[in-house]
């Protein structure tokens, strides 16, 4: 007897620990003793602070309508537009050269500097070509003095001609004297312009109104007319242009366009997506691109504030045309079927799925071309839930949010109520999925049933 009695305590203690760290195994014995205090199963758990009441509300829940936030579609002016990634160039750039050689010696002007056209940017030394102008100078008025003489004999010579006392022919060689001398005049002059332009050119001058860049020489060097790399670049920045590639698809249209009015050519931030300038459509190439099926175009900005730099990459947008008076709905609306684009349209508190046919569409709007007339209220969240026919709540918070003011980053966001509403959703489906995994609901009532009567 004691045997007996000594194999049921072994026996008990070891059903309690069973159902202590294995609950799940506990729940599926039914002539397992249930130890008061000891376990409570998983199916016995209030689920987070909640009861048997809870879930009953939240399968309640699954049964009345579904929260979701709906649109009205309206009238609008679409603008038709060309999305791009373009590359901004300076609108002029001149690579500053010496023309003559000689030492640099002097500098004038910082690098970065906003430069005026003739401004002076360097000087070479110009004694060698002062030198070469004053002789040039010097020669001509020899020559000068030449002529003036020439022609004072020629009269005389004419004179004694005229009276007999002298040749026609020694009249005629001092004539042919003069010209000579006259000649050498012109020669000279010439000398004086090459020689001038020559020191000139030891005076280096900027050739347009622009910004310098970095200086490529320092100032002592010895420059030459042959050196490749310059003494700097000065690029026009303002207005300041950009280049860009559109499929020879949009040729047409853009040129059509363009021959009404100038386009409209916006710049935007590739990571931010701020406006940087707008400008016009300047030039449309007139080729084609074989290997791409491309055509170069290219626009003008402003530039005021100088947001756009040579070398940039940059977003453009340009506007080729209008639609006027067309029918949009919010983006997210138009979902995508084996039949084609349709939209969950609110109608009596139902959802009801509604063939469209769509037009151009951006990441806000969609043009809708068949199949919807404003106000027609259409769904834009909330689709996972949704069939055709189904029961719908539309909740009264927005679907754009209001720009957001300086110091709102720092404060908590408060959820809106179809998140709210939509959170709740989310907790039924959870709770849903777990009884499927654990055999239902019901099975969860059989379980407890049969462990109930086993204890007792």
């Amino acid at each position: 007897m004691k045997r007996v009695i000594l194999l049921l305590v072994i026996l008990a203690t070891g059903a309690a620990v069973v159902a202590e760290r294995f609950p799940a195994i506990h729940a599926r014995v039914p002539w397992m003793p249930n130890v008061p205090g000891l376990t409570q199963t998983a199916a016995e758990k209030p689920a987070d602070g909640e009861g048997g009441d809870g879930k009953k509300r939240r399968r309640f829940a699954a049964d009345g309508p579904i929260p979701v936030l709906a649109a009205q579609a309206r009238y609008a002016d679409v603008p038709v537009t060309a999305d791009v990634l373009g590359t901004v160039q300076a609108t002029n750039s001149v690579l500053v050269r010496s023309q003559v050689d000689g030492k640099l010696v002097e500098i004038d002007f910082k690098e970065g500097q906003d430069v005026k056209r003739g401004d002076v940017v360097a000087r070479i030394d110009p004694a060698t070509y002062k030198a070469l102008y004053d002789s040039a100078v010097a020669k001509k008025a020899q020559d000068e003095a030449l002529v003036n003489n020439a022609q004072v004999d020629l009269v005389r010579y004419q004179k004694l001609a005229e009276t007999q006392y002298g040749s026609h022919q020694q009249a005629d060689t001092q004539k042919a004297l003069v010209a000579q001398y006259t000649a050498q005049l012109a020669q000279d002059q010439a000398a004086i312009d090459n020689t001038k332009a020559t020191l000139d050119y030891a005076t280096i001058r900027s050739p347009i109104d622009g910004r310098t860049g970095i200086r490529q020489v320092d100032q002592g060097n010895l420059v030459h007319a042959s050196d490749s790399t310059g003494i700097v670049t000065v690029a026009q920045v303002k207005p300041i242009a950009a280049v860009f590639n559109l499929p020879q698809q949009w040729l047409r249209q853009v040129n059509g366009a363009a021959a009404k009015g100038a386009l409209r050519l916006e710049a935007r931030d590739g990571t931010t997506g701020d406006l940087l300038d707008t400008g016009t459509l300047q030039v449309v190439d007139n080729i084609v691109d074989q290997t791409t099926g491309t055509v170069k175009m290219k626009g003008s900005f402003p530039n005021a504030d100088a947001q756009l730099w040579p070398g940039q990459f940059v977003n453009l947008r340009l506007y080729v045309d209008t639609l006027s008076h067309v029918v949009v709905v919010p983006t997210p609306a138009v979902q995508r079927g084996p039949d084609g684009p349709f939209a969950y349209r609110v109608e009596d508190g139902k959802a009801v799925m509604t063939k469209i046919q769509t037009g151009r569409q951006t990441e806000a709007d969609t043009v809708v071309t068949g199949g919807l007339v404003p106000p027609a209220e259409v769904i834009t969240t909330g689709f996972t839930r949704l069939t055709d026919g189904t029961k719908v709540a539309v909740s009264t918070a927005t679907a754009s949010a209001e720009p957001a003011k300086p110091g709102d980053a720092a404060k908590p966001a408060e959820p809106a109520a179809g998140q709210a509403e939509a959170a709740a959703v989310s907790d039924h489906a959870a709770d849903a999925k777990a009884d499927a995994e654990a055999g239902g609901p019901d099975a969860v009532k059989h379980r407890r049933r049969r462990r109930d009567g086993a204890a007792n």
